[in-house]
């Protein structure tokens, strides 16, 4: 902030409402379009592939509502944010927000070794990819 700025606490206090955003972990949704949305300050969104509105432009970026209006951050590489709506877990790899794949359960038969270890080595993939597992 420049030394002699009018209502420096305006810029520091819409800059702390966007560290507090993306330091939560999660969002509301992944959208395109914010028109329906009754935002209160702070909320945060992952903008959709194909925005329209408020958000042209900023395709993949994070939607944060303050009393300023919206402001828009872009993930690093390997963010993760728990998307409220879905209930799921989204990744960013750069370029776009996937989610991880859904792990099938064994369903036994015959062959519950197989699907035993094959539902685990899903498990561990999905831990890995997580960053939160390592093969030895």
């Amino acid at each position: 902030m420049p030394a002699a700025q009018a209502q420096k606490e305006i810029t520091h206090n819409e800059a702390l409402v966007l560290v507090d955003a993306l330091l939560r972990g999660g969002v509301k949704a992944m959208l395109n379009d914010p028109a329906p949305l009754a935002p209160a300050s702070g909320q945060a969104w992952i903008v959709g592939p194909a925005p329209v509105g408020a958000w042209v432009g900023h395709a993949g970026k994070i939607a944060v509502c303050t009393d300023g209006g919206w402001r828009f951050a872009t993930a690093p590489v390997g963010m993760q944010l728990h998307d409220d709506m879905a209930a799921i877990c989204r990744r960013f790899d750069g370029s776009a927000w996937s989610a991880y794949p859904p792990i099938a359960p064994p369903v036994g038969g015959s062959i519950v070794d197989a699907e035993a270890r094959a539902t685990l080595a899903a498990v561990l993939a999905a831990l890995q990819q997580a960053g939160l597992a390592s093969v030895t």
